[in-house]
């Protein structure tokens, strides 16, 4: 049986879950889903899918301060949780892989999986690494970081930069101590490097090749070495990003009927600081701004240009906006691409300004280092290049359908 294992402290995770869970019932499967809990979890009662917490609930607070010390964000000596609650976790997880009969585990950003599934004999799948993958490094195909976490990037050169983020990744064990504390304590296979702790037995990667650069059948043809578990695998796949079934609300179409240009802002699982410094940027230019600010209180924000709403579906906002404006996740710079619409990122780590980087490429998108957003977006409004290019992307998107794609990829491994 097939399990899925969504990090509900991220929308993102969340989403794509949803549409996995969907994609994988379509082809006659059973799923079952657990997860530790957080605020999105909201998102799997909503669409009516059956879930189990595992362990004691991840609060909206400790959901936060796990987001906070993600990879790129946190200090590089620190696991996102404590040696206990790995331990815990793994173990929990163990037990319910075997009280359950699981023998795939498909999980978003759940890392505690990597060590439950060697625990529990069960296969683990991955989606979260998106195209941060190991043929992207070996290219040479990170961008500099725009807000390096290496002390040693912060003042490099670009170039420098960018070869030694594309160098690094097998290479240092950075976010993976508590993992291999806890790993070498349960006796079981431990995670060699930052790269591996994004990897499972197979990952998904869920772009297409025309964007990543690379073919799904190289993906599938690459083999690791050192630095990497020895099993791990990749499965090139379409798109995956979120279709929330939720009403746009009709205060929302309002707005967007409205004449005149329309930026969507879309900072999930973003500081409620940097969110409003993005707001205040953007709000020098005469534009209408939509902010979907999830579960940030921003009330305080709203004027007649500015509102401002909790999780709101972009793939319906997104085709009526003129910019979109994300931290550049995966999802939200997929369903922008899906929309055909202009993308500027405002990255918060590498995986994020890889994701952006790629489209910027092909002229879709745009990214922004700090001090820059007002400008930059003015810029991008004004040029219909952008515009055309992501609805060339569109084209491409449309032809594909990522969430099958991996569904197929996943039962295989039954």
């Amino acid at each position: 049986m097939i399990c899925l294992l969504p990090h509900c402290a991220y929308l993102s995770e969340t989403s794509r879950m949803l549409e996995l869970h969907r994609a994988l019932t379509e082809l006659g499967l059973e799923v079952r889903v657990a997860t530790h809990g957080g605020p999105h979890q909201r998102l799997l009662a909503q669409a009516g899918i059956r879930y189990d917490v595992i362990g004691p609930g991840m609060t909206p607070a400790r959901a936060a301060r796990v987001v906070g010390d993600a990879i790129g964000l946190g200090d590089p000596r620190q696991s996102m949780y404590d040696d206990a609650e790995i331990r815990a976790y793994v173990a929990a997880e163990a037990e319910y892989f075997r009280a359950h009969g699981i023998t795939v585990a498909v999980t978003g950003f759940t890392l505690t999986t990597l060590l439950s599934s060697r625990l529990a004999g069960v296969r683990v799948i991955t989606e979260h690494a998106s195209s941060f993958v190991p043929p992207v490094f070996e290219r040479r195909l990170l961008p500099a970081p725009t807000r390096p976490v290496d002390p040693h990037l912060k003042h490099a050169p670009d170039w420098l930069a960018r070869f030694l983020v594309n160098r690094t990744c097998n290479r240092t064990t950075a976010y993976c101590g508590g993992f291999n504390r806890v790993a070498a304590s349960l006796g079981i296979e431990g995670v060699p490097s930052l790269a591996a702790l994004l990897l499972g037995d197979l990952s998904l990667v869920p772009e297409v090749p025309e964007v990543l650069g690379i073919s799904s059948a190289e993906l599938a043809a690459w083999r690791p070495g050192k630095g990497y578990r020895a099993g791990s695998r990749l499965g090139g796949v379409g798109p995956l990003f979120a279709h929330l079934d939720l009403p746009l609300p009709d205060e929302v179409q309002r707005f967007l009927d409205r004449p005149g240009p329309t930026i969507y802002l879309a900072m999930t699982s973003t500081p409620p600081a940097q969110v409003r410094t993005a707001i205040a940027e953007l709000s020098r230019l005469d534009v209408r701004i939509l902010v979907a600010g999830t579960l940030h209180d921003l009330g305080d924000l709203a004027t007649d240009r500015i509102m401002i709403q909790g999780v709101l579906p972009s793939h319906l906002v997104m085709p009526q906006v003129d910019l979109a404006v994300t931290t550049g996740g995966q999802g939200s710079v997929q369903t922008a691409m899906a929309c055909g619409t202009p993308l500027l990122g405002i990255p918060l780590h590498i995986e994020q300004d890889l994701n952006v980087a790629l489209v910027e490429r092909l002229g879709a998108a745009r990214r922004v280092r700090p001090g820059t957003l007002a400008d930059l977006a003015n810029r991008m409004l004004g040029d219909p290049t952008h515009l055309e290019a992501a609805e060339r992307i569109q084209k491409l998107y449309a032809a594909a359908d990522g969430p099958a794609e991996a569904a197929t990829l996943i039962a295989r491994q039954l």
